[in-house]
């Protein structure tokens, strides 16, 4: 049976997989983001958004308990007037934010990133040396990630408005100061591009990226959704 690890302590992510009938653990990195930023200076939303996707994974792949298993890992970023915003964290950064998006639009980038942990055949060749037992190996060695972008239409937002959604807590530590799938829904007005990526992980490119590892999506279907 295929294991699939979901590289992130989103509840949102985690819920989106389970909605979609997919088998999955949390295992979560302890990237530090601001660092890794620093490290390699990437401004522009959409490489951000792949860059940490392909930190957190990489770090849950490097642990032992990813052994034998598909990690994926994610990350979003929203872009608003060519500027790149994270979590806001603090009330006044996600007013000044909010306030500047109502009646207009940005786009919100998650970078997927998968590793396939699996034994290899160059693994499997390692191993018979030391054993007669013959194993035939599934791993393909694949790192590879990618991009979901779509665009978000906000509607025009009082300011009362935008200080009793900031009191709720819900937009302070999501990537551009709102969700989709919570209260700050009916703030949304559409959205144009598929909508789990707005939640922060694209089923649908999840799947593109399994196929780098020989991997079926269906393999990964709990048993109730069979």
């Amino acid at each position: 049976m295929t294991r699939l690890i979901l590289a992130s302590q989103s509840p949102a992510r985690t819920k989106l997989l389970t909605e979609a009938g997919i088998r999955h653990d949390v295992l979560v990195s302890d990237v530090d983001e601001d660092a890794v930023q620093a490290k390699y200076g990437v401004t522009d939303a959409h490489d951000t958004a792949l860059l940490l996707a392909r930190a957190k994974a990489e770090a849950v792949a490097s642990l032992p308990e990813a052994e034998g298993a598909l990690v994926i890992g994610c990350d979003s970023v929203f872009e608003f007037d060519g500027e790149s915003h994270g979590k806001p964290y603090t009330a006044e950064v996600a007013r000044e934010r909010m306030l500047r998006m109502s009646g207009s639009q940005g786009v919100l980038h998650t970078g997927h990133w998968l590793v396939d942990c699996r034994d290899t055949a160059a693994d499997a060749d390692d191993e018979a040396a030391e054993s007669t037992d013959a194993v035939t190996p599934e791993g393909t060695g694949a790192t590879v990630g990618a991009v979901s972008s779509a665009e978000v239409h906000f509607a025009r937002m009082s300011t009362s408005d935008i200080d009793a959604y900031i009191a709720t807590g819900e937009p302070l530590h999501c990537a551009g100061s709102f969700t989709i799938d919570g209260l700050g829904g009916a703030f949304i007005r559409k959205v144009d591009g598929d909508p789990h990526a707005v939640v922060g992980l694209s089923i649908s490119t999840l799947r593109d990226l399994l196929v780098h590892a020989n991997v079926g999506i269906t393999e990964l279907w709990a048993a109730d959704t069979q």
